[in-house]
């Protein structure tokens, strides 16, 4: 689906603003921290987290019961499912993000206890080094053999290698064999890249090699350590309570960095957001002054109505929402809700500064999701055709069943409306369609940002390479003179003022001062510009996809690397190799990729173009870590269509 999310700010009297705050503060934000609590202490958390999750109907049932205190009684119900809902998210995300850790801890562990020196596999193995190489000569011919003979390869010659294919099959021959000389070739031949090297080994760089990933597999050890996830306290208890610890005789290490971690951590001073997943819980109306305006469903908030304020790029989504909303209350049991623009909302309090009552200080916004598709006919009818095949789906199931509830009966009511409900006039436009044969690889790297390759997938044919400064080439104007610069300049206007702000910080932080120093969004703005270049490029030579590398260890790897070498350098002084840390830190540019990808995602999405990701492979040449990317999702797509 193409859901992009907007927001917009909501103005209300100070009355209403103070009722939804006590609200969510009192009501919502409360019911979430007494879940959490309860589910931290429950007797049988232990097992649920070792069978991968809690039950839902256990957080159900907790929320039932306190639903029924005085305290709660008074609570709007989609307040209590909003609640509900999130504290499931929560320890849905948790647990899969403890689940993930395992299974790399693992994955590093098999590897460091096959990573081993060239004189260690020679003294296991009783071989000497030549005869070694020559073992794996023997193999490493013998397994390609298999897999240029295998009906996969032969299908797709042109557009992959076979080293995912070589590396996987190295690795389940080096888990089940039992003879310690063949573990012993294969152990060298992944040791260097499925590869037979003539090199002599260097030890310095295999130390190095080793010592990265131990710091890896500790780093990870610590981080399934983490606490079971706790809620907001809004008010600063538990603060005072660490200062006052803090005061005390504190004598064993851990307990020290925990107490100072509770002291610098920031916490949140607002309450949890309220989510909306139904999109017919929000009424959308003009006001007097032709102001569009939006009121919620729900007990104690239904009466009180909010102004919408958005910029320009968001109007055309609200006023759509007037337009779907004025269709739906004259026919509501005509139209289907599938079929609406908007798909779900959040009420978020913004963090703001200032003095005052907290609903003065913070700013009150309704994050909107949309379905992008929704807006043309076409796509409409794309959505439509997709809904029917997946209500049509569910009601033979259920009728394989010989099920006649109620459900049932809603499904196919549901069916009936989407299949003859032709209210919405919408504007055409033609839906993009990319060739499958072209596509697009971004990599990141730490000299060049991004690069990108536009790649014919069949034939196996680079068509283009573009870097930063070409895609950054468009003129732009400057100040009032009209002096033409290019986009690329203000990536080097943003490099040096990240620069200047660093250094400002570091004299800042050596005489105590304040050292809020930003660069007014020119990260982003830089970032927006280079989506906007990439995507671009994509509509140019009609690409079908683009692949976006796989960031989920990029900081744990470039991190374990850094600190790897500084202890290389300065073996037994940690004060030396902190200091190294922070100097090879500050002498890179400091990137966030993960918003770039997102904002290329989202780029793409209104474009109609597809977006996948894959693991970007080692080197040192963009323009090849760009084209191995993609190499390397046709690679995933054949083993998921498999």
């Amino acid at each position: 689906m193409s859901v992009i999310t907007i927001q917009c700010r909501l103005v209300a009297p100070e009355e209403t603003l103070r009722h939804l705050w006590e609200l969510m503060v009192e009501k919502n934000t409360l019911l979430v921290n007494e879940l959490l609590q309860q589910l931290r202490t429950h007797p049988n958390m232990e097992g649920w987290l070792q069978e991968g999750g809690i039950p839902a109907e256990v957080i159900e049932g907790l929320c039932k019961s306190l639903r029924a205190e005085s305290r709660f009684q008074d609570m709007p119900g989609r307040f209590a499912n909003a609640a509900e809902n999130l504290v499931k998210y929560i320890y849905k995300s948790w647990v899969a993000l403890q689940e993930k850790r395992t299974r790399t801890l693992h994955r590093k562990q098999h590897w460091f206890s096959l990573l081993k020196s060239d004189l260690e596999l020679e003294q296991e193995s009783g071989l000497s080094l030549e005869k070694l190489r020559t073992e794996a000569t023997k193999i490493l011919t013998k397994e390609k053999a298999s897999l240029e003979c295998s009906p996969e390869a032969e299908a797709d010659q042109a557009t992959t290698d076979n080293s995912a294919a070589l590396w996987e099959n190295l690795f389940t021959a080096y888990d089940k064999s039992k003879s310690v000389r063949r573990r012993c070739v294969i152990a060298y031949l992944l040791k260097n890249n499925c590869q037979v090297s003539d090199v002599e080994e260097d030890p310095e760089a295999y130390q190095l090699r080793r010592r990265k990933k131990e710091i890896e597999i500790e780093r990870l050890k610590e981080q399934l350590k983490s606490r079971l996830p706790k809620g907001r306290n809004l008010s600063d208890q538990e603060w005072l309570e660490a200062l006052e610890e803090a005061q005390g005789l504190i004598l064993d290490d851990d307990e020290l960095r925990e107490v100072q971690a509770s002291l610098t951590r920031q916490a949140s001073s607002v309450p949890f957001s309220i989510s909306y997943e139904t999109n017919t819980d929000l009424r959308w109306s003009r006001n007097e002054h032709k102001r569009i305006c939006v009121s919620f469903n729900g007990k104690g908030i239904s009466k009180h109505t909010f102004e919408v304020f958005c910029g320009q790029r968001q109007l055309h989504w609200f006023e759509r929402f007037i337009e779907d909303y004025e269709i739906f209350k004259h026919n509501e049991e005509q139209v289907p809700g599938g079929l609406l623009t908007l798909r779900s909302a959040r009420l978020v309090w913004q963090e703001g500064e200032g003095k005052g009552e907290p609903w003065q200080i913070n700013r009150l916004l309704l994050h909107c999701s949309v379905e992008t598709r929704l807006w043309t006919a076409e796509g409409t009818e794309e959505v439509r055709a997709e809904k029917i095949a997946k209500r049509q789906k569910i009601i033979d199931s259920m009728k394989a069943k010989g099920s006649q509830s109620s459900k049932l009966k809603d499904y196919q009511t549901s069916l009936e409306l989407l299949k003859t409900f032709r209210g919405f006039s919408r504007p055409s436009r033609v839906s993009y369609k990319g060739n499958p044969s072209i596509v697009i690889g971004v990599s990141f790297g730490r000299a060049k940002p991004a690069t990108v390759v536009v790649l014919n997938v069949e034939t196996g044919k680079v068509l283009t390479y573009r870097d930063v400064k070409q895609l950054l080439s468009k003129p732009i104007k400057e100040g009032r003179t009209k002096k033409k610069k290019t986009q690329y300049e203000q990536l080097n206007r943003q490099r040096e003022q990240q620069r200047l702000n660093s250094h400002e910080r570091h004299k800042a932080q050596k005489n105590g001062a304040p050292c809020n120093f930003g660069e007014s969004n020119q990260g982003e703005y830089v970032d927006r510009l280079l989506a906007k270049a990439i995507v671009e490029v994509a509509k140019q030579y009609r690409a079908s996809s683009i692949v976006l590398p796989n960031l989920s260890n990029i900081r744990e790897a470039n991190e374990s690397k850094v600190r790897a070498r500084a202890e290389q350098r300065f073996p037994g002084n940690q004060k030396l190799q902190n200091q190294s840390d922070k100097d090879y830190r500050a002498s890179i540019h400091r990137w966030s990729y993960n918003r770039l990808s997102e904002l290329i995602q989202l780029k793409a999405k209104k474009a109609g173009i597809a977006t996948e990701k894959a693991q970007q492979p080692p080197g040192d040449n963009p323009q090849e870590k760009a084209r191995n990317l993609v190499l390397a999702a046709c690679e995933k797509r054949k083993v998921s269509a498999s």
